[in-house]
């Protein structure tokens, strides 16, 4: 892998044109979940769905041969954490599936990622999901010109700790804009005060990773998919957002 660039200065020009993708982006998973996640279907079916919507928007999948990766998103179940790759697997009910997607819009690309649950899920995979997209929220609300990136880190750690998830260490958030991974890097852990300042104009993906188990993970042989050690359910959630002198903007939004 690459060294990542620096995250820089985006114009306004390049915001707008995130702004018009990462709609792009939330409206692809918007509508996967709404209308195809159910029992029955397959993560290459959802995959197809995917590409064919985003192509019908205009936008291109900025994952797509990203490094050598196969497909236009990742689609993690279970104890998968991240990346996994669509293929064969049938979704069950019950079942928490993580829908990680990228877009390239204009030459800039956003990424976002949501995880949901199949039919009507187990309670301790709805603490799983609801501490995860809380922890998402809290880490952007730390998001502002001034701050660190370890204010960020801090708000996700103490979220999901709260509800007693595992914090998922070896994946973390990252800039984003004129390529899928800048720096600087936003661990989902860490603390207050510390890190990278934030300035105006910055794009960043915050992204929590948490399990109802143990930290660790594993790589599956296909290079890709990343999974629990301990076989506990994942979550993910992500945004990828604006810094400014006030709140955050979230630019993967309907």
């Amino acid at each position: 892998m690459t060294k990542a660039p620096a995250t820089q200065i985006k114009t306004d020009e390049e915001i707008a044109s995130m702004r018009i993708g990462g709609r792009m982006l939330m409206t692809v998973l918007d509508y996967l979940v709404k209308q195809h996640l159910k029992a029955g279907i397959s993560t290459k079916e959802l995959a197809v769905v995917a590409a064919s919507e985003l192509s019908k928007l205009g936008g291109k999948p900025a994952f797509l041969g990203f490094e050598g990766y196969g497909d236009v998103i990742c689609i993690s179940v279970n104890e998968e954490v991240v990346h996994g790759i669509p293929g064969d697997l049938v979704i069950n009910e019950g079942d928490v599936v993580g829908l990680d997607f990228g877009v390239t819009y204009d030459g800039m690309i956003t990424d976002g990622a949501v995880t949901a649950g199949v039919g009507q899920v187990s309670t301790q995979a709805q603490r799983l999901l609801t501490g995860t997209a809380q922890a998402l929220q809290k880490g952007i609300v730390q998001a502002k010109a001034g701050a660190r990136v370890g204010d960020i880190s801090f708000a996700i750690e103490s979220r999901l700790k709260a509800d007693g998830l595992g914090v998922v260490e070896d994946l973390i958030g990252h800039g984003v804009g004129h390529g899928l991974h800048e720096e600087p890097g936003i661990p989902n852990y860490g603390r207050a005060g510390q890190g990278p300042q934030l300035l105006t104009g910055m794009t960043i993906a915050i992204e929590p990773m948490a399990t109802l188990g143990g930290r660790a993970v594993s790589l599956d042989e296909d290079g890709w998919t990343v999974r629990t050690a301990d076989g506990s359910w994942a979550a993910q959630f992500e945004h990828t957002v604006l810094i400014t002198e006030g709140a955050a903007e979230i630019l993967t939004t309907l």
